[in-house]
């Protein structure tokens, strides 16, 4: 059993459900908030980790809650609410966990792990839309959100998708087009990717299926140039332990690096096939971006695992003690989008990092500073969450890093760009600060990130951990 004295500062944001919040007035720490900093910030993430005495199994097993911070002419206000998905209802009337999940199994006989049906914690990413906000989990449909108050209005299947259909949590939007591309995993002892394209306005416009070998965990693809890219880890979930109600899907999933990691390259104008073939083993959660360089071969980055461990580690997190030490660094891989053949993989940088992302106006197009979490120096892997935000420069290699002090954990950082230079402007975080048990808004010079932040903004409760956001300009 963990120690009272083991647990590190970042344990007590998840030690209790989040508290919940209306449209509240930001508060200014210090600093004062770029009179160009007009939009919204969203973020998604697991909120609720525990029932009574009861804990979720792993972290993605948390019911999402999602953070809108809304910066106009007259300051800062913020709006924090759970997503009112069907489980979270049922679950909050009964005051227990009874639905299956990533990392857990149904209460009760076995049988409910068939009769009862995962439940979509809505709790991984957000898409910010004209007229709506998506909270988006890979296993099912998005759940859509008032922009402003953050109700809940129901499921959304986007015009299009059926009931037994999900839309993942990675969607990437095209900057010049506006199209929206997204894929979803359909389980069975051989797997289905279905592939999606919607129109800035969420509406599904074209969609095709490819059948999968086995049944994988696909976390997220890349969007470069005219492809779409999947790199396809050996990962494996036996299905008839977790059918049984014997595993959760967690604890079914398998480790085969015999399989090695396949490159499945697919038309972004009609969702067919290019391409596919196999390369080395290795495990990522994260793209950052990638694009078509002159020669005609495709470019990616992404956050390179060389086994699961990652998954333990994550699974960990929700028991507010960590010790696993996956790390994960940022690579890139060049293919011949004809083939699939990989001409060039290499690691980027050393630097232990995750949540890799680019400015939006660049994703699918060449670009120079990818931003990313980070550890701060001299942290032993696996025993802490990240504690800076970085800025990884593609051109000089150099790591610019902010440091958010001992006992202080940000997100996933998120640029809003600048008018004048679009892979720059301001980058904005939400930070867990273990010291004060309070969470605040941090925003910061993308360029200068070795200067104090420019702002900071109080937060009225504690924001759990969360895993991705959104800037709505």
């Amino acid at each position: 059993m963990t120690t009272v004295s083991a647990l590190k500062s970042w344990s007590k944001a998840i030690s209790q459900p989040a508290t919940e919040f209306d449209s509240t007035p930001l508060s200014i720490i210090s600093g004062e908030i770029p009179p160009d900093l007009r939009g919204t910030l969203y973020r998604n993430g697991p909120a609720r980790l525990s029932r009574g005495e009861q804990r979720v199994g792993h972290w993605f097993d948390g019911d999402g809650a999602i953070l809108g911070v809304y910066f106009t002419d007259s300051g800062a206000t913020a709006v924090y609410r759970y997503v009112q998905t069907q489980g979270y209802l049922d679950e909050q009337e009964a005051d227990t966990f009874i639905y299956p999940n990533y990392g857990m199994t149904a209460s009760g006989v076995f049988w409910n792990n068939w009769l009862k049906s995962v439940k979509n914690a809505a709790n991984t990413s957000v898409l910010a839309l004209k007229d709506r906000l998506l909270a988006l989990w890979e296993g099912g449909t998005p759940h859509a959100l008032d922009l402003k108050t953050l109700a809940t209005m129901g499921t959304d299947r986007l015009s299009g998708l059926s009931d037994k259909q999900s839309f993942s949590a990675h969607p990437k939007v095209d900057p010049v087009t506006g199209a929206i591309f997204n894929y979803g995993v359909g389980a069975g002892l051989n797997g289905t990717l279905n592939l999606y394209r919607c129109d800035s306005t969420g509406k599904l416009e074209q969609q095709n299926s490819f059948s999968l070998s086995g049944l994988p965990l696909i976390h997220d693809f890349c969007l470069a140039g005219r492809y779409l890219v999947f790199l396809v880890s050996p990962v494996r979930i036996n299905v008839v332990p977790v059918l049984l109600g014997q595993k959760s899907y967690s604890e079914a999933l398998e480790w085969k690096p015999e399989l090695g990691t396949e490159i499945l390259i697919f038309e972004r104008d009609n969702l067919t096939l290019v391409s596919r073939s196999k390369t080395d083993a290795w495990y990522q959660w994260h793209f950052a971006n990638g694009y078509v360089n002159e020669e005609g071969n495709i470019i990616t980055e992404f956050i390179r695992y060389a086994d699961f461990d990652t998954n333990q580690y994550l699974k960990e997190v929700a028991s507010g003690y960590t010790q696993t030490p996956a790390k994960g660094t940022l690579w890139s891989l060049t293919i011949d989008p004809q083939t699939a053949q990989v001409i060039n993989n290499q690691e980027l940088s050393n630097v232990a990092g995750e949540f890799p992302l680019v400015a939006p106006q660049k994703v699918g197009q060449d670009w120079r500073y990818t931003y990313l979490n980070v550890h701060r120096y001299g942290v032993t892997v696996g025993q802490e969450l990240f504690q800076a935000i970085a800025c990884f420069d593609r051109q000089t290699n150099n790591v610019a890093l902010a440091d958010m002090g001992a006992n202080c954990y940000p997100s996933e950082p998120i640029l809003v760009p600048g008018k004048e230079h679009p892979e720059q402007g301001w980058l904005l975080t939400v930070v867990y600060d273990g010291n004060a048990d309070r969470s605040e808004v941090r925003i910061y010079h993308s360029n200068r990130l070795f200067d104090p932040p420019v702002c900071r903004l109080a937060l009225p409760s504690v924001i759990p951990h969360s895993f991705h956001g959104t800037w709505q300009q």
